[in-house]
């Protein structure tokens, strides 16, 4: 297995037409989850990726397992809990630069995973556990458990990345603010925002708060900086990786599950750092095309074709 990834998955109604949500009259159901966003980008990178969470025993939640494990994701620690429901969520357009979310999950089915649901052997088999900042926030037993995946993988010498992913609406921010610390301290690979990592150390100088993560612990450093690209910083080499331009974005909701897609990819395909934050730019730059969490991640021929448009241009 090339990538462990935990957390919940839930269904994802958006309205058939943008603008205030009160007038829509019909729903388009899609599925979107970031960890599961992950598993199913390297999934069609070509890359073996296995997804852990619970969903309820409803068709929303047999729904997810047949997407998934459609998407060639390894669902079997999947667990189907039958007395709790499966999470949903509403995704209002607004307008392109204007788009809101409603979660609808407490009491999920994912809230209740606990470290009974962990399998060891199998994150032990992993070459990546990836973890977002999400799932602590939805339970108590979440947040244990989240902490004994950290301690499986770096008991079993597997590669922690971390993707801050800050939803406030879901925890107090003392709480929160502790919690993605902690969690950033322990990881090998962070990949936070400008926003979460001015959060975390109440600073918003990109080279300096790579410096800060750096000094908290943290191997390398992801800064991502929307358009512009992502900051790359590690004990040798920090470098500024230009983003890929996007003339009409049409939901910018799972870009950034994109660009840790692209991004770990890059480094299971041993490429350099430059170019797996390149890949990560040009996935999460794909993902923002298209409406939907999932549906814009590219395939391989896809991204390299984009990848190599770019650089052509560049070069002419």
């Amino acid at each position: 297995m090339d990538v462990v990834t935990i957390g919940e998955t839930m269904a994802l109604f958006t309205p058939d037409m943008s603008g205030m949500m009160r007038y829509a009259k019909s729903f388009s159901m899609k599925l979107g989850g970031a960890e599961s966003n992950v598993a199913i980008g390297l999934s069609r990178l070509g890359h073996r990726t296995g997804w852990i969470s619970k969903v309820g025993n409803d068709e929303f939640g047999k729904a997810m397992l047949s997407f998934i494990s459609g998407e060639g994701v390894d669902v079997s620690r999947v667990k189907v809990d039958p007395s709790a429901p499966t999470g949903i969520y509403f995704k209002e357009l607004r307008r392109a630069d204007d788009v809101r979310v409603t979660y609808y999950r407490k009491g999920s089915a994912a809230s209740t995973l606990s470290k009974l649901d962990l399998d060891e052997e199998y994150i032990a088999k992993a070459k990546y556990l990836h973890i977002t900042g999400i799932t602590p926030a939805l339970s108590e037993s979440c947040a244990e458990m989240i902490d004994e995946a950290v301690n499986i993988a770096k008991r079993s010498g597997v590669k922690v990345v971390f993707d801050p992913n800050l939803r406030k609406k879901l925890w107090n921010e003392e709480k929160a603010r502790e919690t993605l610390s902690e969690l950033a301290a322990k990881a090998d690979i962070v990949l936070p925002g400008i926003a979460e990592g001015e959060f975390i150390f109440g600073e918003s100088d990109p080279e300096k708060l790579g410096q800060l993560f750096l000094n908290h612990g943290v191997s390398i450093v992801v800064l991502k900086l929307g358009a512009e690209g992502a900051w790359y910083f590690s004990k040798e080499k920090n470098v500024k990786v230009a983003g890929f331009p996007v003339e009409r974005v049409i939901d910018p909701v799972g870009a950034g599950d994109g660009f840790a897609a692209g991004f770990l990819s890059g480094l299971l395909d041993s490429l350099s750092p430059e170019q797996a934050v390149e890949r990560g730019n040009a996935v999460g730059a794909l993902v923002t095309m298209v409406n939907g969490d999932v549906e814009g991640l590219p395939e391989r021929d896809e991204i390299e074709a984009f990848i190599n448009r770019k650089n052509d241009d560049v070069h002419r």
